[in-house]
């Protein structure tokens, strides 16, 4: 499903892998979602150093209710960190 939002932050998340601050990202389910706010990315950095975090931050910080932290669950994927763009989470996110 095309979903312009998604697109965008996927185009940003390529951008960022081609400079090399992030190594690898996923979208789980893509196909099923119809809004930004229901998506969950996850990515790893190209070190396990955060210093690259900041670059993440300028880039993506321009999409509502954008926040990420380290995936803990492993349920959806194995990638280092989560990246979200809903309200909830980034109510949850911030009080970590």
């Amino acid at each position: 499903m095309y979903v312009k939002e998604i697109n965008e932050v996927k185009e940003n998340l390529d951008l960022l892998t081609n400079q090399g601050i992030i190594e690898k990202w996923e979208l789980p389910y893509e196909n099923l979602l119809t809004r930004l706010s229901a998506a969950i990315f996850f990515f790893s950095t190209s070190s396990e150093d955060p210093g690259n975090i900041p670059q993440l931050s300028e880039s993506l910080g321009k999409f509502p209710n954008f926040s990420y932290r380290i995936n803990t669950e492993k349920k959806l994927s194995n990638l280092t960190y989560r990246l979200t763009f809903s309200e909830e989470e980034l109510k949850k996110n911030s009080s970590n």
